[in-house]
Order: structure tokens, then sequence, then C-alpha cells
């Protein structure tokens, strides 16, 4: 009965239309008043205690770094590095937007900051060169949503605070992932466009690849240096954050000198309201996370699933496919910031490397940024890019197809997640 509840609460208030930061607390008050412990201070406390984290500390520092990337013109020196390298091979346009999405997801970890970045840039290229465009714009969404599982991962670290697991072991775990949904989609590209009729930019010698190299050669350095410092342990992920935006900031003011002084006001206040939306999400999260512990949520879900609990197997196939249909009706923080307090505590019990888990969870959290009905990145691309939603959606659908087998195929090989963690944490 509890869990119809919470259920009935949370879908219902959403349902007509409650922003999702308000259903999660009217959630919270149902089950107060459900359980006789109804008390305002209750509220108050776990929102000031939620959004009190250190580490959260990095979330705002890293949207910050990515608004200051594209500003900046780190993102577009990328992109021209790739065109230089790719650009001239059948569909070179789909391989450059691949290549700057994985080097592009190493810097800011916002997924709808990287798609907007890459459509921004490739959209009028790859029109002009004549590219079937709900396919191109779907490529580039998928693309874009490979920024949550490489670090640095803003959903690792709300990840990492909720379920209590090492941030810096997730975002190495996350490493391996994300280069395998870069290559699914590669392969994905490379069989969809086969038979389309598109023209290729013209090659360019080594000359030019060297000089695309030099140009952009700070901004491709600057994954390098974030992840470098997590990896040998001289910086956590909230000091790699700010490491991030000092890159950022000192390259695109006195460096590539794109980004001026009066531009900063409007980088800092774009960045402070995404960064207000998510710590929002994140405090009010709090209040029916408690609510779901106290009213037994876990334990009662636990008991559903007991029957598998033999099978670390089969239950991550069931909670993977739970997670699969829930991203698709809800955003990614939302649906990290629910689903974590109940599944985390059947995850321990059932024996399952909480990494392991958290990578699988936020890539599969990500995958429900490019399905419809909400996808928050295919709404970024259709606006960037002019394009229908219904054309967008059917033109993400090899890629959608092609990071859900790969999903799978991590589920049932656990060992292409573990093993490349061990090897970075040597």
């Amino acid at each position: 009965m509890t869990i119809l509840i919470f259920l009935t609460s949370l879908i219902g208030s959403m349902a007509i239309g409650v922003p999702i930061a308000f259903a999660l607390m009217f959630c919270g008050i149902v089950l107060m008043v459900w359980l006789g412990i109804f008390d305002t201070q209750i509220i108050a406390q776990n929102m000031i205690d939620g959004s009190d984290n250190f580490q959260l500390l990095a979330v705002p520092f890293f949207i910050l770094a990515g608004e200051l990337m594209n500003a900046g013109g780190l993102s577009r020196r990328i992109i021209q590095f790739a065109v230089a390298c790719v650009g001239h091979f059948r569909g070179g346009l789909g391989y450059v937007a691949v290549i700057a999405a994985v080097l592009m997801a190493a810097m800011s970890g916002s997924a709808a900051a990287d798609t907007a970045a890459l459509a921004s840039i490739l959209v009028p290229m790859m029109r002009h060169a004549g590219y079937n465009m709900p396919r191109a714009t779907g490529l580039i969404a998928a693309g874009g949503v490979i920024a949550p599982v490489i670090p640095p991962s803003i959903g690792f670290i709300v990840f990492g605070v909720a379920a209590g697991v090492s941030i810096p072991q997730l975002m190495l775990a996350g490493v391996a992932p994300g280069i395998l949904m870069g290559l699914s989609i590669g392969v994905a590209w490379a069989i969809v466009s086969r038979k389309e009729t598109m023209a290729v930019t013209g090659r360019i010698d080594m000359r030019g690849r060297l000089a695309a190299l030099r140009d952009g050669f700070f901004a491709l350095l600057m994954p390098l240096i974030v992840i470098g410092s997590i990896r040998a342990g001289v910086a956590t992920p909230t000091e790699a954050a700010v490491i991030a935006v000092a890159y950022a900031l000192v390259f695109g003011l006195f460096v590539y000198k794109e980004l001026k002084f009066s531009m900063l006001f409007g980088v800092c206040l774009m960045a402070a309201k995404t960064t207000a939306a998510v710590m929002f999400l994140v405090a009010a999260s709090l209040v029916s996370a408690w609510l779901i512990t106290q009213a037994n949520i876990p334990g009662e879900i636990a008991d559903l699933l007991r029957p598998l609990m033999g099978s670390p197997l089969l239950l991550m196939v069931v909670m993977m496919a739970i997670v699969w249909v829930i991203g698709t009706a809800l955003d990614f923080t939302p649906t990290v910031l629910i689903l974590t307090p109940i599944l985390m505590p059947i995850v321990r019990e059932a024996g399952i490397n909480p990494v392991y888990f958290g990578v699988l969870f936020i890539m599969n959290n990500a995958i429900g940024l490019i399905t419809p009905p909400v996808g928050i990145v295919l709404n970024v691309v259709c606006g960037v890019a002019h394009v229908p939603m219904g054309k967008v959606i059917r033109g993400v659908t090899p890629f959608v197809t092609a990071q859900t087998l790969l999903l799978i195929m991590l589920i049932l090989f656990p060992d292409l997640v573990m093993q490349p963690l061990s090897w970075l944490r040597n």
C-alpha cells in the first residue's frame, strides 16, 4: 500500500503539470501524513542537509566550465580538429560528431550543453553537404548523451552523493563505457549512412592536420588534465571542476581571445540558472528519499524482487529494464534522485558492486535523454537544428538501439566495466 501511495502521489502530481521538484516534496508530504509523522521541519531540514554537501560543489563548476568552453572557442577547435582528421571520409561529418562528442564529454559532463555546441556548429555543415538531417541530428543527440558517462560527469556526482558511493571510482569506471558508447553509435552511423548521398569535405593534408592540432592543442589537453588530476589523486572531483573552470577561463580570455570580459556575466548567469534547477531538484529529492527510507519502500520492493536475489544477473536485467522504462518518461536528474534510494539497498543486499551498478544506472538514464516522450536532449537538438521532433525521433532510433544493445552487453559482461577500472586505479 505504501508503494502505491508513493507512486500515485508522485506520478499524479507530475501528470497534472506540477514541476518535478515540487512533486517530489508533495509525495514526501503525502508519505509523512500516511506514516503519521507530518512535520514541516522535516521538509526544511532534509532540503538543507541535501544541498549542504561539499561534493555537490563540483556541479556548478562543471556546468560553468561547459559554458566557458563553448563561449571561449574550445568546443569549436575540437570539432575543427576532428574535421581535419576524418571529414574527408564518406559520412565524415558524422564521425566528426562522434569524436567531438567523446572529447567534449571529457570536459563538461553536461549532455544538453555538449549537444547544443555540437549541433550549432555541425548542423549547418551537414545541411550544406546534403546530409539526411533527421538522421544527422539523431546522431548528434546520441553523441551528446555520452557526456553523463565519461568523466567529469555531473550524473556520477549526484548519484555518488545520493548512494554513498566513491565518486572518483565512478568517474574512472565510466571511461571505458563512455568510449564504447561512442564506438557503438559510430558503427550504427557507418551502417545507416552507406546508402545515402552526401558531399564530403576535401582531404586535408598532414600540414593542415598539424595546423588544426596546433590550434586546438590546449582545448584537446583540457580533458587529459581534468581526468588525469582525478586519476593521479592530486585533485578531488570538486577540485578538478575548479581546475576546468580556471583552464577554460584563462584560455578563452587570453589565448584564443574569443571570450570577452563583457560576456562573462551572461555565461555565469546561464550556469547559475542551470545550477539552481539541478540543486533544487537534489534538495527536494532528499525529502522524499528520507521518507522512502522511513516508509521501508526499498524493503517492500526487495521483497518483490527477492526471488531474483539469488541471480544477480537476472536482477540487474530487471532493474535496468525498470530504469529504461522510467527514463522514457522522466528527465535524467529526477530519475537518478528518485530511484537511487530505492534500488541501492537492493543492490547491496544482492552483492552487486555499487560502482558497477552506478555506471550502468547512469548510462541507462543517459539513454533516457534521447527517448521520447521527454528526451530533453532531443528538444535541444530540435531547437538548434530547426528539425521537427517526429523526424528527429525517427532519426535517433538506430543510435538508441545501438546504445541499448551496448547496455545489454555490459550487463552480460561486467568485466567490460570493472577490468578497465582496475587498470586505471593501478
